[in-house]
């Protein structure tokens, strides 16, 4: 009877386990489900439609080339339209009823904020979402895995050394009023400490402002020399656009959310001289690095447009993802992934990006950026990766 029992209880276990791997969702025996949420018609819809783009063209080159331990991939894509309620819907579609398996590259740190607690409610990880926040990897949660150097640290680092690079005097800070330009903010604050300086002015302006002129008056008053900018695309245009119209022309130092080529191709010869830190190259179709070149030219074909920063975001992400679940085996699962993902390393890309790695309590795959400067329309790589 005991035999009986003991067997019993194994056949169990055994259909348990069975019925646990046939379970998970967003894998079935030919594909994987991978969802993303993107700004597609707000003031990031720039940045989502290349991030989108970006992602599909590393799908398909899978798809056509090959498969992931005998799956396809599927890329499901929703819009939240840069706004954290709609986040929160696009969330619940994707995992309730598109029964996605991971949440990649979703842009956008008020946003991610507010969509994680829904996915994490389905065991669903939070792959590379598309901001530098610290909330990205911290606090440590087995489903956050984050691979940009936070914005704090981009500016915290780069601060002290362009204060004494432009002999630097007065400092001033303009920051969208949320959780983005707060942290943008902080690295300025904590980059004067280090500097032993104090910050002569600072000002806010409220998420999708389009007018800058109080702004920029408020720091022309004050005599800044270096602007610390917590903008992103339309916000960096105008501050910087308008502070040259009044004849104010400081340093103007940004973070890798200004580090877009809409920036010079939008805002024009204003732009030059603007810095901005950066992880990745932006991937110009004349670039003279050949594998980058053909890989821009490429992207080009495909979507009739220029690749940007963006667009390499979203290949890199679904690139590194394919390795990462490559590497957890056929039986993929949120656990066998994670297993898989506390113990890689990324090498460095043809796009620049440093080496990258991650551990059960290391969920931030990068801590490095260098500078970029605009010069005649075109984002110059102008510094090394400065380490903390």
């Amino acid at each position: 009877m005991k035999l009986k029992t003991v067997t019993m209880l194994a056949v169990l276990g055994l259909i348990a386990t069975l019925a646990s791997a046939q379970q998970q969702q967003g894998v079935s025996k030919d594909e994987i489900r991978i969802g993303t949420i993107q700004d597609l018609s707000g003031p990031l819809a720039g940045f989502g439609k290349q991030a989108r783009n970006g992602m599909q063209l590393r799908v398909d080159e899978l798809n056509e080339q090959g498969n992931l331990n005998g799956r396809k991939l599927k890329l499901f894509v929703e819009d939240s339209g840069y706004d954290p309620k709609k986040a929160v819907l696009a969330a619940q579609k994707l995992v309730n009823q598109e029964k996605i398996f991971i949440m990649a590259g979703h842009i956008g740190t008020a946003q991610n904020m507010a969509a994680m607690p829904v996915q994490f409610d389905k065991n669903i990880v939070n792959y590379m979402p598309i901001t530098a926040a610290r909330e990205m990897y911290e606090p440590l949660n087995r489903l956050k895995y984050s691979f940009a150097a936070t914005y704090y640290d981009q500016i915290r680092l780069a601060l002290p050394k362009m204060i004494k690079d432009k002999g630097a005097k007065k400092v001033c800070t303009i920051y969208q009023d949320d959780e983005f330009g707060l942290e943008v903010q902080r690295g300025a604050e904590a980059g004067l400490k280090a500097a032993n300086m104090e910050l002569a002015e600072k000002t806010s302006f409220k998420r999708g402002a389009t007018d800058f002129s109080s702004q920029v008056a408020k720091m022309k008053a004050a005599n800044c020399d270096l602007v610390v900018l917590g903008t992103i695309i339309r916000e960096t245009i105008g501050t910087v656009g308008e502070s040259r119209k009044t004849g104010f022309n400081p340093t103007f130092l940004g973070s890798s959310a200004a580090y877009t080529d809409l920036i010079h191709k939008l805002g024009g010869k204003a732009m030059d001289g603007v810095y901005a830190t950066m992880t990745v190259q932006n991937p110009y179709t004349d670039e003279q690095s050949q594998p980058l070149r053909f890989w821009a030219n490429k992207y080009k074909t495909k979507f009739n447009e220029d690749p940007t920063v963006f667009s390499v975001y979203g290949y890199v992400i679904i690139d590194s993802f394919i390795k990462a679940a490559t590497k957890a085996g056929p039986n993929l699962t949120t656990d066998s992934f994670i297993k898989s993902m506390d113990s890689i390393t990324f090498e460095p890309d043809m796009f620049g990006s440093p080496k990258s790695s991650y551990t059960a309590t290391k969920r931030l795959g990068n801590e490095q950026s260098r500078l970029s400067q605009i010069k005649d329309g075109k984002w110059v790589v102008v510094s090394d990766y400065v380490t903390p």
